[in-house]
């Protein structure tokens, strides 16, 4: 038998595979079969001819392609998606065939006619993360082709792939134009005049003031946003630009708007420099200008200074009651606002407890300083039904409706205010009537992405899972990094038989956890809840490692050890995850409220439904909820019956 030679060396390698061959085999074996040798046979072995490829091997649905050039190799992609999407047009929708194409350059071990090696890995796994129809490059393939494809190039990031040693940054490839950045045809712009307002940029020199700049920034975008004659973008999505250099018409065009509003805050002592510039996103000539010094005093009115010039420059008519909700602050106490921005600075870092908790102890501050401030009254509510869900053993339900219902006597149209009241009523399992506070709260504020993911579980509890799924895919639009968005929409999707798109929202949310993971490596929330996203996509060992990390920063934390346990689920370990859920039961019993139905729909749990182990868990939940709602409801009447006996002190 003759010795097979091994050698090295550097190729370009294209990988691809069939999206959703799985649920296409399903539908149609024979049928899909024959579509797919047909679309090998006359789109795939010419193209790759044509480009003095050659097909290292066919595994099933995906193929592998060795090319000597970049150049040849992404022109191949291009071709190959064209030509598929062409066949597809001529065929019905059940027997499209539709690709997902990563192309690597790196080094490659030989044997025979087959590769091996980080290089031919690298490509696999761009393929993976590309989406349908999509072609995703490493950098050393888009260093090779720059300036000689007319095609242009998304920088993704850096993305940690599964095996591979280092971070390989990606590029999305696309058609168009002659350069690197090639243009693009222009989407129409909205038809009213359309805004995004970037993050002011901290100039006070102190890292700690970054919570002042950035409560600006949100309060901004607030107040332009209760102008019904303006279009302007979500905090959370121009939120991810925060801390970049950026050109501005890239900015404007990739968020669709014809002008962009930025600026920067210093603030020192008792005095406040705020320098703001509204710029044309198309052209990028300044539109307005400004710079204020003023006292802390004064900062509201400088806000509504700033909301009313850029309003009067873009010519559009407020209305006398969005005038009037623009000017209302809730306070006219500096500090009192101030602690508010502290407070929202670490309710924005996320759903960490310890964030929640210090939160809350700024916003109760909040409410000393100034006790009509409906706004804290507001956030106070929102920081105590989150901690119910975190089994918060001094959270009660009792005490967001008394917050949430002070912010509404205090400001009947706060929208956060009925956002809050809407996530008590659903903790308490009252879902309608939490149905109808976050329609109200939408009214009045239709960019709350979080008021979208809350609707969102409302939904999914009571099994509505098309309308949870259209809550949840627009809090991802508005919101792109919040990986909790995505970890939700993996699973309604599952449960709707959409598999595709759960693989593909579990991509989405994989890129969120590790930004979060960067920014907080001892998140355990995050890494647990993209431990189970990353099963969906079957990168097995990477996420066996982050629910280690999980399970290692959890501590005693119920909320995230109900995680690990839908993450082995998941896995199909089913011991591990039984162990995992029976410490749901230690948990407080408005906790348990929420936990028991949401387990019910949680399709992350759907392979133990049978389990003895499970069903007897279940039982045992339901029992314990029974006897404790039993012993409080005895407990409250016999307080009453010694209230009402109670003898007058002489």
């Amino acid at each position: 038998m003759a010795e097979i030679r091994t050698q090295r060396r550097l190729a370009e390698i294209l990988a691809a595979d069939v999206v959703g061959f799985s649920r296409l085999m399903e539908h149609d074996e024979a049928g899909t079969l024959a579509a797919l040798k047909a679309r090998r046979r006359d789109v795939l072995v010419p193209v790759v001819a044509r480009h003095h490829g050659r097909v290292v091997k066919v595994m099933g649905d995906g193929v592998l392609v060795e090319f000597g050039s970049a150049v040849d190799a992404v022109q191949c992609a291009v071709e190959l998606q064209k030509g598929f999407a062409g066949a597809n047009e001529s065929v019905a929708e059940a027997y499209r065939i539709v690709l997902r194409i990563g192309i690597n350059l790196g080094d490659v071990i030989v044997e025979g006619s087959d590769l091996y090696g980080d290089g031919v890995n690298v490509a696999a796994r761009l393929e993976g993360l590309a989406e349908p129809g999509g072609i995703y490059v490493s950098a050393t393939v888009h260093d090779h082709v720059t300036g000689k494809l007319a095609l242009a190039f998304d920088d993704l990031g850096e993305h940690t792939l599964k095996n591979i040693a280092k971070p390989v940054r990606v590029y999305r490839a696309g058609t168009g134009g002659t350069g690197r950045r090639a243009a693009q045809p222009a989407a129409a712009l909205p038809k009213k005049p359309s805004i995004a307002v970037l993050p002011f940029a901290n100039m006070s020199g102190d890292p700690e003031q970054e919570y002042f700049s950035d409560g600006i920034t949100e309060d901004i975008i607030t107040d332009l946003s209760k102008a019904s004659g303006l279009s302007v973008v979500a905090r959370n999505t121009v939120f991810t630009f925060k801390g970049k250099a950026v050109l501005i018409e890239e900015v404007a065009k990739k968020l669709n708007v014809a002008y962009v509003l930025e600026g920067s805050v210093r603030k020192a002592g008792g005095r406040v420099r705020i320098t703001a510039q509204l710029i044309n996103g198309r052209g990028g000539d300044h539109i307005w200008a400004e710079r204020y010094d003023r006292t802390l005093d004064d900062i509201f009115a400088l806000q509504d200074e700033i909301s009313k010039s850029i309003v009067d420059v873009l010519k559009v008519k407020l209305l006398p009651e969005e005038l009037a909700t623009i000017t209302n602050r809730s306070t006219d106490n500096p500090e009192a606002y101030e602690t508010l921005l502290m407070g929202r600075s670490f309710l924005n870092r996320g759903v960490e407890t310890k964030f929640i908790k210090t939160a809350q102890r700024l916003f109760a501050r909040a409410v000393e300083i100034d006790p009509n401030y409906a706004r804290a009254y507001a956030a106070l509510a929102d920081c105590e039904w989150l901690l119910l869900t975190c089994n918060d053993p001094d959270a009660s339900f009792e005490a967001v409706l008394s917050n949430s219902t002070r912010a509404l006597e205090l400001e009947p149209g706060l929208a956060d205010a009925h956002a809050s009241r809407g996530g008590a009523l659903f903790v308490n399992g009252r879902y309608a009537e939490a149905e109808v506070e976050f329609e109200r709260a939408l009214e009045l504020d239709a960019s709350s992405s979080d008021t979208y993911f809350s609707y969102g579980r409302n939904c999914f509890i009571q099994g509505q899972y098309e309308k949870a799924a259209a809550l949840y895919e627009r809090a991802a639009s508005l919101s792109p990094d919040d990986y909790r968005v995505w970890t939700n929409l993996v699973m309604v999707y599952v449960s709707l038989g959409r598999s595709d798109d759960a693989k593909e929202a579990a991509r989405q949310g994989v890129l969120g956890v590790e930004k979060e993971v960067k920014a907080h490596p001892d998140n355990a929330t995050a890494l647990c809840y993209g431990a189970t996203m990353l099963v969906e996509i079957g990168e097995i060992e990477r996420a066996l490692s982050w629910a280690s990390r999980a399970e290692m920063f959890a501590g005693d934390n119920i909320a995230v050890q109900y995680n690990i346990g839908c993450f082995y689920a998941k896995l199909g370990k089913t011991e591990q995850a039984i162990d995992c859920l029976e410490r749901q039961l230690t948990a407080s019993h408005a906790y348990l409220i929420l936990r028991m139905p949401w387990m019910r729909q949680d399709s992350d749990l759907d392979s133990l439904r049978a389990h003895p182990r499970y069903v007897a868990l279940v039982n045992r939940i339901e029992a314990q909820i029974a006897a404790t709602g039993a012993r409080m409801s005895a407990g409250h009447e016999e307080s009453e019956a010694i209230t009402l006996n109670m003898k007058p002190r002489k």
